[in-house]
């Protein structure tokens, strides 16, 4: 076992506990805007779906029921724009980390195989690559890498740290490059429907793609959107050349979804209205934190969507985690997503609408 864990590099959150103490120490009780774990209530609609198919003794199947295949393809087309999407082109899978961090394996790749991802990125992208033992490079642009060895190709638009939102241009110039080379493409989407000041678009749509599926994979999670982090519940929808073998992959290795689980997804995706008011409290809290910061000295890069700020004081990222701490206010530092990220700092807006109020006061002069 210890050859396996060997491979990985030390789980970055450990790293900040003694911060987190420091912040928890503050009169008023710490602001943890640090994780992007959801703190609003799981929609009504959504516990009841759960709650009547809770009596589920049988095994669930690792495709889903049908009425979960129904929801995936109805959801991809009336959302994202999609054409011709069938239950062949969907997958559901058991939270999108795990999906992140067992694909280069689930894929065959290894030793002489690259997995390439942003150079600011979710750090699961490089663990799934040392996992399979496969070689990780990371890019500022997809389309200036060597395409040789180069099996598998990360898009994470919205970007989690940055909120970068990649233009329907660049992903459409970036798809054509990988289907020249034989790259495949998996475009991590699960912020989409978070767009502020942009309106991020699909690898799945047709305009990106030619109406053609081939060498594209899109990955979606409820987590955010529906407030269903604790429930593991995300999918995959795309080229069903990739997803087939996944599927039988996934049968051998147990991979499946809760039954009462699938069941709330078909609930959440068939509502749109939560999502509208979710997405009314991030943007209340994202407009209070930005102005907090900004006043604050900071400077705010990207964050034209997702549930992130990505901001810096242009000193260390630790100098102004400790800087925060000390106000009893927790965030993640930029080096948790790369190199490229020593001098900012990820804030969240994952916390309660008291914890943000406490957290504006406390950067307000």
């Amino acid at each position: 076992m210890s050859a396996v864990s060997d491979r990985l590099p030390t789980f970055p959150w450990d790293k900040l506990e003694p911060y987190k103490k420091t912040a928890a120490a503050h009169p008023d009780g710490i602001v943890d805007l640090s994780v992007g774990t959801p703190v609003d209530p799981v929609p009504e609609p959504i516990q009841k779906a759960l709650i009547a198919a809770a009596d589920s003794p049988g095994y669930p199947t690792v495709w889903g029921t049908p009425e979960l295949r129904d929801a995936l393809t109805r959801w991809t087309e009336r959302r994202l724009g999609a054409r011709g999407i069938t239950h062949h082109h969907v997958l559901p899978v058991v939270g999108s980390k795990e999906l992140v961090a067992w694909l280069p394996t689930q894929l065959g790749l290894g030793p002489g195989d690259k997995v390439a991802f942003p150079r600011l990125a979710y750090p699961t992208y490089e663990v799934g690559a040392r996992l399979a033992r496969a070689e990780h490079v990371a890019y500022d642009d997809p389309t200036e890498l060597d395409p040789t060895g180069l099996k598998l190709l990360w898009l994470n638009s919205p970007s989690n740290p940055t909120g970068r939102v990649l233009s329907k241009e660049e992903l459409t110039r970036i798809v054509a490059w990988a289907r020249g080379h034989g790259v495949l493409v998996l475009s991590d989407e699960c912020y989409i429907e978070l767009g502020w000041e942009a309106d991020p678009v699909s690898v799945l749509h047709p305009d990106v793609n030619g109406g053609s599926y081939d060498g594209i994979v899109s990955v979606h999670s409820l987590s955010k959107r529906s407030n269903l982090a604790g429930y593991r519940a995300a999918f995959l929808a795309g080229d069903p050349a990739v997803l087939g073998p996944l599927l039988q992959i996934r049968k051998h290795g147990g991979m499946m979804t809760s039954a009462p689980t699938q069941a709330a997804v078909v609930a959440a995706l068939g509502d749109d209205e939560h999502v509208r008011v979710q997405r009314e409290r991030y943007a209340a809290r994202r407009t209070a934190l930005r102005e907090a910061l900004l006043g604050h000295g900071f400077r705010i890069e990207h964050s034209e969507a997702s549930l992130y700020l990505w901001a810096t004081r242009d000193e260390s990222c630790w100098t102004t985690v400790a800087h925060l701490a000390d106000r009893g206010i927790l965030v993640a530092p930029g080096d948790f997503y790369g190199p490229a990220g020593g001098n900012f700092v990820r804030v969240a807006l994952t916390a309660t609408d008291e914890r943000v109020r406490a957290a504006v006061g406390r950067l307000t002069p």
